[in-house]
């Protein structure tokens, strides 16, 4: 996703320049952003997030065609916006569903979808009003009537923006490689990826494979296409499943008791996690997605990131830089004595990074 945006890849690009620099003793590195660029970045990020989820709800209205006949993908699905909420002083959850129609799926992102329903609550604790917390938000597409592949329902969740920066940034510094070199980390590892995409429930596991191989072979026709507003082509017609994993197998089952098929497939040029899951083991994840739990694995994976921060500073200030970069809103430019950053006020700039002694 980020290469397919000039600036952010322009950004990426003199961040891992800036980061090779650094392995030299003594070095110091210098950053120069001009303002309009900086400002580009955020725009530029906003708009890679929306695109991004755009095409993912693309191909789910294109995987929706599977639960029944005709090319009125609407009429066959209702999809809804779904966010699991939380009470803060009594820990008490609850689930609210709103319907969405194609224009409010498209004019704004997952999670503003899901806090926007939360603003709209507000909550009596004795001694005044507050806002409850976002557990977890996705947009699910309901079948409207029986389906051949036993489809219960489509679910798709992008990860939070914060996620993805932290994501390049661990990338740039191989983060996964540091995690498996260090043993009181290595256990961890499986914290450190985060990937979101497109899920489907199905009855069980019979369906789950069924539905496998229909995926392989399906082909959209141009009309159905056409009305999603989706340029028909090679990329457009079909998936292309580039990755399978199949934790349904005993063998292969994790030790959590999480299982499912897990593909990574290309499409219109980007590409996808899908998960394939039985409706048992959907529901049995789902009785787990508590506050405590949630918790409980975000904390574990930014205990990996603040380990590895405390070994490597470095580490740190380059999160605290895409931070600033895409969220700058009168936030101090974050700093470390081996790197410089600048600010320039004049157009002619453009990103750089130098090094000197």
């Amino acid at each position: 996703m980020v290469t397919l945006d000039r600036h952010l890849n322009e950004l990426v690009t003199s961040l891992q320049i800036a980061r090779e620099s650094l392995r030299e003793e003594g070095r110091i590195v210098t950053l120069t952003f001009q303002r309009s660029t900086v400002d580009s970045i955020q725009k530029s990020f906003g708009a890679m997030i929306r695109r991004g989820e755009e095409a993912l709800h693309r191909m789910a209205l294109l995987f929706s065609s599977l639960l029944g006949e005709g090319e009125d993908i609407q009429a066959l699905v209702e999809i809804s916006s779904v966010v699991i909420g939380e009470v803060p002083q009594s820990r008490e959850r609850f689930t609210l569903s709103q319907t969405l129609t194609l224009e409010e799926l498209y004019a704004t992102t997952d999670l503003d979808l899901g806090t926007r329903q939360l603003r709209k609550l507000r909550y009596f604790d004795g001694e005044g009003w507050g806002v409850p917390a976002l557990i977890s938000n996705v947009v699910e597409y309901q079948p409207r009537g029986y389906n051949t592949f036993n489809i219960h329902k489509l679910m798709t969740r992008v990860k939070a923006e914060e996620e993805i920066w932290n994501k390049v940034v661990d990338e740039i510094f191989h983060l996964d490689s540091l995690v498996s070199r260090d043993k009181q980390l290595s256990h961890l590892s499986r914290y450190v990826k985060d990937v979101f995409g497109l899920k489907m429930v199905v009855a069980d596991e019979m369906s789950a494979y069924r539905l496998l191989a229909a995926l392989e072979m399906f082909e959209w026709s141009d009309a159905l296409l056409g009305s999603i507003g989706v340029a028909p082509s090679p990329e457009t017609r079909k998936i292309t499943i580039i990755e399978t994993k199949d934790y349904l197998s005993e063998s292969r089952a994790k030790n959590s008791g999480w299982k499912a098929i897990k593909l990574v497939v290309g499409w219109g040029g980007r590409l996808f996690e899908v998960q394939i899951q039985p409706l048992r083991n959907y529901l049995r994840e789902r009785e787990k997605l508590t506050q405590e739990s949630h918790a409980s694995f975000k904390a574990t994976r930014e205990e990996v990131r603040n380990r590895i921060a405390s070994q490597l500073p470095l580490f740190s200030f380059f999160r605290d830089l895409l931070r600033w970069l895409f969220r700058a809103e009168g936030a101090l430019v974050p700093h470390h004595p081996a790197v410089r950053v600048l600010v320039e006020e004049d157009e002619s700039e453009t990103i750089s990074a130098e090094t000197g002694a």
